[in-house]
């Protein structure tokens, strides 16, 4: 995925809320920062593997906020449907 794609596409940000989303279903991907604590985007990673969400990493925590429009880093952005 090209991360200036982000802006534009339908989003949670933040692990807490990311989990929700995959848990309820509304989650269709999930972006993990590799330089976020392994054990809470490890969780994750896990349970989107649990429920077949796709889970792709090899994004920095700078990275990951800027493309979601934020002014910090984020360890987890989850794309949603609308």
């Amino acid at each position: 995925m090209q991360l200036r794609e982000l802006l534009n596409q339908p989003k949670v940000v933040g692990v807490k809320q990311s989990r929700r989303a995959v848990r309820e279903g509304r989650a269709v991907q999930v972006l993990l920062a590799d330089d976020a604590d392994p054990s809470i985007t490890g969780a994750l990673a896990a349970l989107c593997g649990e429920l077949g969400v796709p889970a792709e990493g090899g994004f920095t925590m700078a990275e990951l906020g800027k493309a979601a429009g934020i002014q910090v880093g984020a360890a987890v952005v989850a794309l949603v449907r609308q």
